[in-house]
């Protein structure tokens, strides 16, 4: 009795497997292409990547969806690119739970070197890098990465005030320069004017001398 149920049970196995598992082989590729597209993608991002058709950020061409970290750069950019290491422009988020987020270099992505805390940068290299993010003790949470998003914000707002600032300096330094050069062109002009002034008498007065040899020479005669 026992060997004819557990025939039923392994034809009942069978039958699952036949028919449930084809379906997840069909249903899941899209999905685990979507999830493996947003490789290297930061949440804030990730809307810029939701259409068919996207982008480069440059705003030098488009590429399509199923372009997106297949291995070959389209953007100089990097857009194309965030999960893998094909465009040097490239750049890789590692979300790092439970600790601060990271930002890597292309050149980072899969080079078998663990360099987020949680190894979502080594997914393809073979290499198994555990999730060390609880252990660093840098719990950060939802609020202190918001704080490090400000963070980034006011850096990017001080970095604008800066190139304002510089800008500005810039311009008062030129307005400065160019004051001097209309100055010496006047120093320039002024010194012309007096040359021709010292030439013209200097000439009169060898003019009149002359003059006067030649009437006292007369005089003689």
């Amino acid at each position: 009795m026992s060997i004819q149920r557990s025939d039923y049970e392994m034809a009942q196995i069978r039958r699952f497997m036949f028919f449930f598992v084809p379906a997840c082989l069909l249903a899941s590729p899209p999905a685990m292409l979507m999830a493996f597209s947003l490789v290297g993608v930061s949440p804030q991002d990730a809307k810029y990547y939701e259409g068919t058709v996207i982008k480069c950020r440059d705003g030098s061409k488009t590429f399509g969806k199923d372009r997106l970290n297949d291995g070959y750069c389209d953007c100089s950019d990097g857009t194309d690119e965030p999960g893998t290491s094909a465009c040097p422009e490239g750049r890789f988020y590692c979300k790092n739970l439970g600790d601060a987020p990271r930002i890597l270099f292309s050149s980072q992505v899969n080079d078998r070197i663990c360099d987020c805390c949680d190894g979502s940068d080594e997914y393809e290299s073979g290499l198994n890098c555990p999730n060390i993010c609880h252990k660093n003790g840098n719990f950060l949470g939802e609020r202190n990465i918001n704080e490090l998003n400000s963070m980034n914000f006011e850096h990017h707002t001080t970095q604008g005030r800066k190139s304002r600032f510089d800008m500005e300096d810039l311009m008062e330094k030129f307005e400065g320069l160019k004051l001097l050069i209309i100055l010496e062109l006047a120093f320039v002009v002024c010194l012309a004017a007096f040359c021709i002034q010292y030439q013209r008498r200097r000439s009169h007065r060898r003019f009149c001398l002359r003059r006067n040899q030649l009437y006292r020479s007369e005089i003689v005669l």
